[in-house]
């Protein structure tokens, strides 16, 4: 089974994908448009990718506040988790806490010495990378707590 993993924002949706076991989150691409409420090319191409891969679960970053509030990104980020379901009735759409994704991956990609013009340009897809990572990783605590 895949796992697709969204990063949504207004012009850009960094898209990760899960290996065939569930264990890893590798960054995808980047979907870019020009106007932010032109999601239609955007649930185009991310169709093209779930048939591709087959995918079962659609784990889309929910940006809360760091004080656990819900603010206008949260309200758009539903809509769109709402638009991914009728879209892809099969798919399941979980929405996970995506707060310091960006960071994390900011963090991670200075490590790796990525210039800053390097990092603008995938900062979503690895946006993306952590918040599956972090779906994943939730998962494999779970099946090892079960198995105690």
């Amino acid at each position: 089974m895949r796992i697709l993993g969204l990063d949504f924002g207004d012009k850009t949706i960094g898209v990760a994908l899960s290996d065939p076991f569930g264990w890893t989150a590798q960054g995808l691409e980047v979907i870019r448009r020009e106007n932010p409420q032109a999601i239609k090319k955007s649930l185009q191409r991310l169709e093209q990718l779930v048939v591709e891969y087959q995918v079962e679960k659609i784990v889309l970053g929910y940006p809360k506040n760091l004080d656990n509030s819900e603010g206008e990104r949260c309200q758009k980020t539903t809509e769109f988790a709402e638009r991914l379901k009728k879209r892809f009735p099969k798919a399941q759409v979980i929405l996970w806490d995506e707060r310091m994704s960006t960071i994390a991956a900011e963090r991670s990609m200075r490590a790796a010495g990525l210039d800053a013009a390097k990092r603008k340009s995938v900062i979503d897809r690895q946006a993306a990378v952590h918040i599956l990572q972090g779906y994943l990783d939730s998962l494999a605590r779970e099946d090892g707590q079960s198995k105690e």
